[in-house]
């Protein structure tokens, strides 16, 4: 597997080459066709597997890059959901000491996801529109089965 641009720069996947055209796979849409192999350059430094990454939107890429467990993940979705809040709410409501919940809120402004605000006096944390457009697209989804009971409620945080 290849990256590979067409002459009007859109980016491809390579499947398959044969003497005349390719097979290639719009790595956004999944949609495969062929293409003349004159009209298509090989992208040096572009790996294939980063190229197929952009099947998912860059903000929800950014969340499963600063999101490593259900916890962090529920800190976000949080953030979205109760707008700015304090970090002793914060503290009082995840359960976290002080300095894992600093390490989260750290990956998290550094990725964009968050920003600090002054809550009534006291600092704290609110989601960006990034954050909140990538927790809307990831509830879009198909939820589990339930709550607690889905596909993925074999696996506890301890197993991550």
């Amino acid at each position: 597997m290849q990256t590979v641009r067409d002459g009007d720069g859109n980016t491809y996947l390579l499947v398959k080459r044969s003497d005349e055209s390719s097979l290639v796979r719009d790595p956004i849409s999944g949609e495969e066709r062929y293409v003349e192999n004159a009209e298509l350059t090989v992208v040096d430094g572009e790996p294939p597997l980063e190229t197929a990454s952009l099947a998912v939107p860059g903000v929800v890429r950014r969340v499963i890059r600063a999101v490593h467990d259900d916890r962090s993940l529920g800190l976000l979705v949080e953030l979205v959901d109760a707008g700015p809040v304090s970090v002793t709410e914060l503290m009082d409501a995840s359960g976290a000491c002080e300095s894992e919940l600093h390490g989260r809120l750290t990956e998290f402004r550094a990725t964009g996801l968050v920003e600090e605000v002054d809550v009534v006096g006291q600092r704290g944390y609110e989601a960006t529109e990034d954050a909140q457009k990538a927790v809307r697209l990831l509830r879009e989804t198909e939820p589990a089965d339930g709550v607690l009971g889905g596909a993925d409620a074999e696996y506890s945080s301890s197993d991550t």
